[in-house]
């Protein structure tokens, strides 16, 4: 949504997206109550948000077909959503959730899966103690690929070339954590290191004083479908077994991804 032609994470296209998110589920959310259905106004009133920003952006999620309307009426949920929505509630989603609960039984940290979109990683699912009231931490939720370990856990894959020219025009400036990759040769040896290990491994590559360990999850073909991440302290990282806890979990979801 509002994509300038870049491969750099712009800020107001990341908010863009944010704030589209953020109008598709208070849609959703009414439709599923039974309750009137917004128009601009209400939706700029619930949110809050600015009532030409919000025209603007309903325009663009009826146009991508997550929204739709008749005339100058109410905003209801399109058949791009209901379609999106079928892919997501099949196989190794619906796996998801107890493998994210186990893993926050087995390690006490939160877990999450994701998957890639270009530079992007996106949220699917997050375990029940990823997030409180208010929190930013939710499905849909946009993240760096290449300063996360759930994102470079789905570049796994990608030989010098390709990681250059998925990264070679993004502006590393003041984006991620103390840790964060400040160019693309610095994200590659990231890559080569953790991919010996077997585990990704960022250490304060996104946020402050926390380390999230990934791997990617593989369907049928070997093609990566997504990854599991867990994060936490790092003595909750250093834990023995994690890496292990991990793999497992990612091999669960690939299996349920076959049947």
């Amino acid at each position: 949504m509002g994509g300038n032609g870049k491969t750099g994470v712009d800020p107001a296209e990341a908010s863009s997206m944010a704030q589209g998110l953020r109008i598709v589920r208070l849609v959703v959310d009414l439709e599923k109550l039974g309750r009137p259905l917004p128009g601009v106004s209400q939706l700029a009133a619930g949110l809050p948000m600015d009532q030409s920003r919000v025209s603007r952006l309903t325009r663009e999620l009826c146009d991508l077909g997550l929204l739709e309307r008749e005339g100058r009426g109410p905003f209801r949920a399109g058949p791009a959503f209901f379609a999106l929505a079928g892919s997501l509630n099949t196989g190794w989603v619906l796996a998801a959730g107890p493998v994210l609960e186990s893993l926050v039984s087995a390690l006490g940290m939160r877990a999450r899966v994701s998957v890639r979109d270009g530079f992007r990683a996106i949220l699917v699912r997050s375990s029940s103690n990823d997030s409180v009231p208010g929190s930013f931490v939710k499905p849909g939720m946009v993240s760096p690929v290449w300063c996360t370990g759930a994102g470079r856990a789905l570049l796994w894959d990608l030989d010098r070339p390709g990681l250059e020219a998925l990264l070679g025009d993004i502006n590393y400036v003041g984006i991620g954590g103390p840790n964060a990759a400040h160019s693309t040769g610095e994200v590659w040896d990231l890559m080569v290191r953790d991919r010996a290990a077997g585990v990704i491994a960022a250490g304060e590559e996104f946020e402050h004083h926390v380390v999230e360990l990934a791997v990617p999850v593989r369907g049928p073909s070997g093609d990566i479908l997504a990854s599991v991440s867990v994060l936490g302290s790092p003595s909750q990282a250093g834990r023995p077994g994690a890496a292990a806890a991990l793999r497992a979990a990612a091999e669960h979801l690939g299996s349920a991804a076959a049947v």
